[in-house]
């Protein structure tokens, strides 16, 4: 069935959050605290690892200056903050809605295995990747969402149109996104993830929404000057 993989992805972070929110309502504000600490290590690893991977460091520096201005442009952290809002005024009292959602869906979203995954189900082939990272994503979901709350459930919105997009273009996908392009990619999605364990941390809040565009606008540029 196509789309199995992301679906079954959905499918273990729902009970990952499902769990986690009963789980957080177990921990004192202490523990919630040094237990976001922990997390935004563990996140700030996380993305180093990936950040660290490239191997074209001006392409990383003009993806993340040019998707600035495009994200700026389109003003997409308003927008997320906004929808944020939104959801903190209908889920009142259910924790970070906004942060939440935007950690998660970088964190689920961002990474080889989910776009080789999508690639390799859209494919046909059985989606063994994709399946891995259902059940990664499902035990971070129990974490984030016992410290962030609920706003980590509503990460399945981007997560589907992300690894749908890929998965329903495989391939055309496949020829654009080489393995050169998939580092990039991973470079400049990894140091967002870096910001995001900065918030995490409670050391500074950094406009990440905006520079999303950057993760794309590496592929045209890796194409442009025939690094793809």
């Amino acid at each position: 069935m196509i789309l199995q993989g992301t679906f079954v992805n959905i499918a273990t972070i729902i009970a990952g959050c499902l769990l986690g929110r009963w789980v957080g309502g177990y921990l004192s504000a202490r523990m919630r605290q040094t237990l976001m600490i922990g997390l935004g290590l563990a996140v700030l690893l996380i993305g180093m690892q990936l950040a660290l991977q490239s191997q074209q460091i001006m392409i990383v520096i003009g993806g993340l200056i040019f998707g600035g201005l495009i994200g700026e442009g389109l003003g997409i952290e308003k927008r997320l903050e906004e929808f944020g809002q939104h959801l903190q005024k209908r889920f009142s009292g259910m924790g970070k809605i906004a942060e939440g959602f935007v950690t998660a869906s970088l964190l689920y979203c961002v990474g080889a295995m989910a776009i080789m995954g999508a690639l390799q189900d859209g494919m046909g082939g059985k989606p063994t990747i994709l399946y891995a990272k259902a059940a990664l994503d499902g035990v971070a979901s129990i974490a984030l969402t016992s410290t962030l709350g609920i706003g980590v459930i509503f990460s399945i919105i981007p997560l589907l149109i992300y690894q749908g997009a890929i998965t329903l273009g495989a391939e055309l996908a496949g020829s654009v996104l080489t393995e050169a392009v998939i580092t990039e990619m991973n470079a400049v999605g990894g140091l967002l993830i870096v910001a995001i364990a900065i918030d995490l941390m409670g050391i500074k809040r950094l406009p990440v929404g905006n520079l999303l565009p950057a993760v794309f606008v590496v592929i045209g540029l890796l194409w442009a000057f025939g690094m793809a």
